[in-house]
Order: structure tokens, then sequence, then C-alpha cells
């Protein structure tokens, strides 16, 4: 860029000839330097980037309805090693899905995202050769040990359970080869733009559903509890148990109350900003959920997510191709939720649903009138027979009923529940909804050119989408016909019905008879050579390149490093690190953090030790079982730590 050049030049002041060894040092310099500034320019600007929207897949079927309702991607557990031990899936059912997601483009990436035993090294290397056998995209993992298996060049991501959260770990991580980093949770938008600013490789970052109370990868209170591990997949979900909360002088401030469950996350309004950050992938949360939410949730983020390519249409696109039709109004508030949080993206704010684990769902309205048999309400949403309604009752827990006959605003529930006027009440299941949900909600289709062609020795048929294009030679006897039949060719290569595709133009020269069945025949051939060449064509991503003269952010690791086999240690042996502890689950340290949290019981309660009026006991958290587990207050990092029990 000469003004860039003739900026640098500006700066200094030649006194020798302008070919000397100094001045052509500085010129070579000028030549990097700009150079660099074009290339950052036409990162930022100019290339488009592709926009991702990731599922959850509980099984294939699920992960298909993700597909026909918008997803660009889904992620699946594979049958062992995946962080959600409860939803495995065969090697056939993960191909079956592959060969869906890959017509339009989509990619299916799979949870290998455990620690590994060293006697399990040898059975994941095996399952990893089968996953790449079926086409999967990539592997999300958190056990590093994998770079040193003989596995084929399958694509690697860094999995949430890696605790991504400053810009060494990710530059290291991309460094390694993997491809794309899902990022910690709780990091600010600042964070992450920082992070996107200085690390070559696509980042992706959660924007809906259930959150964890702990940084992912570094909770074990699991495994201290219950010998549960979250990092192997069977986590007790302890965080969403019911506490008391004690001074260490035994005085109780909170009885009873889920002090360490979170609200669900719902980033739907803050997609642009994100995008603007860095994030190219967004990820749902829910590998464990039903059909009705993912096909509901990713809908909903399909159309928060084009609306912001639409209106950015020079600098994003979507990185699969496919129109999605509807049957439904998405509505994230009519799914399971726990009331939502945008959790730290732009400032600290309460993310603790203490009150309940349970949705709680969209506000309906305040009671008016309470009788022996109904109750009138004020009500902001039109409620129908079989919804689901629930409020907070006199004991402070989250109390349900179901709506049996409802009279305008008077609703007749099936169990009358003891409730008081001016209670706020809340719907967790909109019976319709879901029951239209339980049909056909979706079809994705990918607009076709189609061209019929008189040929030397017959006729050509081709079609062309936005991926590939076939062509079909057809040896046939030309009889030109007595009436017009050009109608009647284009309407039965049009009848397209049951496949992924749509007529979107269509060339048909010359009049000749034509059998319908002949034509139906070479449709259906047509269609048949055009889903095998996606399929064919499919491009996988290849595994990214270990720079191995990158050193680990850090030299010395503890256990929440979570290095549980030989092949780990000898991953960051070979990156520099020098002193390695065993991982929780490998060898449990008397004494440890057994949760590290942005959220903070304190700032919740108002009580946050910044404030001069705040109780300044240790606390400590009493399970129902009698167990004590100590808290510590980092408010330098503005963090809550939580203990291991005390006998």
């Amino acid at each position: 860029n000469s003004c860039d050049t003739e900026c640098y030049r500006n700066k200094f002041e030649f006194r020798t000839h302008r070919d000397s060894p100094a001045n052509l040092f500085v010129y070579g310099a000028i030549v990097v330097l700009t150079t660099l500034s074009a290339i950052k320019r036409l990162k930022t600007n100019t290339i488009m980037r592709a926009i991702e929207l990731l599922s959850p897949a509980k099984n294939a079927d699920i992960g298909i309805e993700a597909i026909k309702h918008g997803a660009d991607a889904v992620y699946i557990g594979p049958p062992s090693f995946g962080a959600r031990a409860a939803a495995g899936n065969s090697i056939a059912d993960i191909t079956r899905l592959c060969d869906y997601a890959h017509l339009f483009n989509a990619k299916v990436y799979v949870t290998l995202n455990t620690i590994i035993y060293d006697e399990e090294l040898v059975e994941v290397e095996k399952l990893i050769h089968a996953l790449y056998t079926a086409r999967v995209d990539a592997l999300i993992i958190q056990d590093l040990g994998i770079l040193r298996m003989q596995i084929p060049p399958i694509a690697l991501h860094a999995s949430t359970q890696m605790d991504i959260t400053s810009v060494e770990k990710a530059r290291f991580l991309a460094g390694i080869g993997l491809s794309q980093l899902v990022l910690a949770r709780e990091l600010s938008l600042e964070t992450i733009h920082e992070i996107h600013a200085q690390v070559d490789a696509p980042l992706e970052a959660f924007v809906h559903g259930a959150l964890c109370v702990s940084y992912s990868g570094r909770c074990y209170a699991s495994q201290a509890c219950f010998n549960r591990s979250a990092n192997r997949g069977k986590c007790a979900q302890l965080c969403r148990f019911s506490f008391d909360l004690l001074t260490d002088k035994g005085q109780v401030l909170e009885k009873q109350k889920h002090l360490l469950s979170m609200k669900d996350l719902n980033r739907s309004q803050s997609i642009e900003d994100m995008i603007e950050a860095g994030i190219s992938s967004f990820k749902i949360e829910g590998r464990l959920k039903d059909m009705d939410y993912v096909k509901n949730v990713t809908a909903y983020y399909r159309r928060q997510i084009d609306n912001v390519i639409r209106k950015n249409k020079h600098q994003y696109c979507r990185s699969s191709f496919g129109i999605t039709t509807l049957s439904f109004e998405p509505d994230v508030e009519k799914s399971f939720n726990r009331s939502f949080t945008n959790y730290f993206l732009y400032k600290r704010e309460n993310v603790a649903n203490i009150i309940s684990p349970k949705s709680m769902g969209a506000y309906v309205g305040t009671v008016e009138q309470v009788s022996n048999r109904q109750i009138t309400l004020k009500s902001l949403l039109e409620l129908q027979p079989g919804d689901g309604l629930c409020f907070v009752n006199a004991q402070e827990k989250l109390e349900g009923f179901r709506v049996n006959r409802v009279k305008d605003r008077v609703i007749f529930p099936t169990s009358m529940p003891k409730i008081d006027q001016g209670t706020k009440v809340y719907r967790n299941l909109d019976y319709t909804f879901v029951r239209t949900l339980e049909k056909p909600t979706a079809e994705r289709k990918m607009a076709l050119n189609l061209t019929f062609q008189a040929s030397e020795k017959g006729f050509t048929l081709s079609a062309e989408d936005a991926i590939t294009r076939v062509k079909m030679t057809l040896v046939y006897k030309k009889e030109v016909a007595k009436q017009s039949q050009e109608s009647n060719i284009l309407r039965q290569l049009s009848k397209l019905g049951g496949v992924p595709f749509y007529i979107e133009k269509a060339s048909i020269d010359g009049n000749w008879f034509i059998p319908s069945s002949q034509l139906t025949e070479w449709r259906r051939q047509l269609i048949d050579n055009l889903i095998k060449a996606h399929l064919e064509n499919h491009q996988m991503q290849p595994r990214g390149i270990e720079d191995k003269r990158l050193c680990y952010p850090k030299q010395q690791l503890d256990f929440t490093a979570n290095i549980a086999n030989h092949l780990a240690r000898a991953f960051y042996s070979s990156h520099g690190v020098t002193t390695m502890e065993d991982a929780y689950e490998v060898k449990q340290p008397q004494e440890a953090v057994l949760m590290t949290c942005k959220h903070c019981i304190r700032y919740t309660l108002h009580q946050c030790l910044k404030d001069k009026n705040a109780n300044r006991k240790n606390w400590l958290l009493r399970s129902n079982d009698g167990r004590l587990f100590p808290l510590k207050f980092d408010c330098k990092l503005c963090e809550m730590l939580v203990l291991s029990p005390k006998n």
C-alpha cells in the first residue's frame, strides 16, 4: 500500500546512499510491515467469514432434524469417551447422520472429549479410525494425548473442557493444529475480541442452553462426592442440589436454596456483537435434550444469525447450503429454561436461579383473584388446556399445576394449588406448541438449475446447485411430438417430492415425444447421481499441523490440567512443561478447589466484599447429607472457589 509505505518512509532521515545496506534494511522492513498490515486488513475487512450454527444431537435422528431446521453443523457423542456418557451413538448412526449433513455441506463433529486412562488408549485410537472412515468432519477433544496417537488426518477441535480463557492458551492450541477453539463461556466480549485479534483459528462460543457453575474442565465436585467424574462424562450435577448457607460460626444465612444453580444462557440478542468480536461458530448446548427442544432452539437461532448475515452480506456468509422452510414460529421461551442470562458477556450480573433448577418458562402474569376452584389472571399470554403453569410458593419453592380449562382470564386447574393474590405465574409447558413439534415441522432444500437438451445420440440432462453439477448423456431415439411437450417434460422432471432439492430454473430445449415413465426414470437417476456427487465431493478439513517448537504457556501443571495417561504427559513434556501432577481422577488430593466459579454467591445475595457493609465471616455450603464445603472469594479475579468438603 503506497500510503502506508509513504508514512513509514517519512519517519526516517536517510543520510547515506539510498542503496546502502542501512537503507536496504529500512526498505525491507517497510515492505514487511506494509504487507502484514495489508494482510490484516484483508483478513478483517475483505474475506467473507463463514458463520456456523452448531446444534446438539443426542442421536442421529435429532441431528438430522437439527440440519433440517437450519443447523450448519451438529455435534454428537461417539459410542464411548464422550463428555455425556448417556448420549452415546453407534458408528452406523453417526455415518447415517454424516451422509445427510454432507448433502448440504453441513458438518458433523464428534465429542471425544473425556480424559483417557492408559489402558484405554488403544481403544480410543481404534475408535478414531472408525470415525474417520465414517467421514466425521472433526473430533472435539480434551485430552491432548490424542496428538501422540497414530491417527488419520482428521480435524481436531478444542473442547470447552480445555478451559480456554486466555490469549496465550488459545494461541498455543491453534499452533499445535487444533482447527477450531471453543472458548470458555465466562469470557467477556472484550476478551473474545482480544483472542480473535491474536489467534488465527475460528472461534466457537456457546450461545444458548444450560450453564455449568464452574469453568468447564475444572469441576471435580462430582468426582469428590460420588466418584463420578465430569471429565469422564458422568457428572452428577451437584450444582443443581439445594444447600444451606452457613457462616463458620454456624449461623444459617440461607436454608435449602439452589445456590450453585445457574440460569440458562440466551445470547440471541447479542449475535452481531459476538460476530464482530470474532466468533464464527455459535454453539447450542444440549446433547441430552429431546427433539422438540433442538428443533425449536435451532430454528430460532437460524433466524437470528440469518438476520445478521443479511445485514452484513459482504462480510459474512453461511457455512452450509439450503433453505429451511418452517411450519411453526420458533420461540425459545417455550422450550425448557431456568430463566435466561447473558452470562458476563457485557458485565457481571446475577446469573443464578437459587429458587429452583427446574424450568420456569415464560412469564404469564399475576394472580388477580383466587376462589375454591379457579384462578383469575392478569395474563400476558393466551393459555390453553393442558398448559403447565408454575409459581414460587410461600415456602419459596417452585410449585406447578396443569390447566384443565380456560374461560377468558379465568383458569380452572386440574388440581387447585395454594396460591395468593399478586403471585407471579409462569408457563413452563406450552401444550399446543409441544404437540406441534411432535409432527414434521421443517424442510430443507437446495435450488437446482435444470437443463434438458437434444444431443447427437439422444439427450443430455443436467442439474446444478450451489455445491455441484451433474450431467447425464441419454442414448434415446428422438421422435418429434405432434403437440407441444415442453410443459409435460418440465412437469415430469420437476417432481422432486421427498428429496432435498427444488427446481429454481429450468431450460427445456425441443419438442420431443418421451413417455412420462422414461422421464421419471431419468429424473430418479439424475437425483441419485446428484446426491452421490454431493457425498463424494464433500471436503473434509485436514488435521492441522503441530508446531513442535511451541512452548506451553506454563511450565508447571497441577491436577487441573487433567493429565491421565502417558501420551498426554509426553505431549506436554515435548512442549516445555517440566512438572506435571496427575489428574484428580487418577490421584485425588486431600484438599483441593473443587469448583472455580465466575458466579459469586456473595454478589447474588448483595454481600460483595467490596461493599463495606458486607457480612465478612467465612461462608460454607452444607449439603443435605451434612457435608460442609468451604467457600473462598478471590476478589482480585472476581471468582468464587468451592473447596473440598470438611468431615
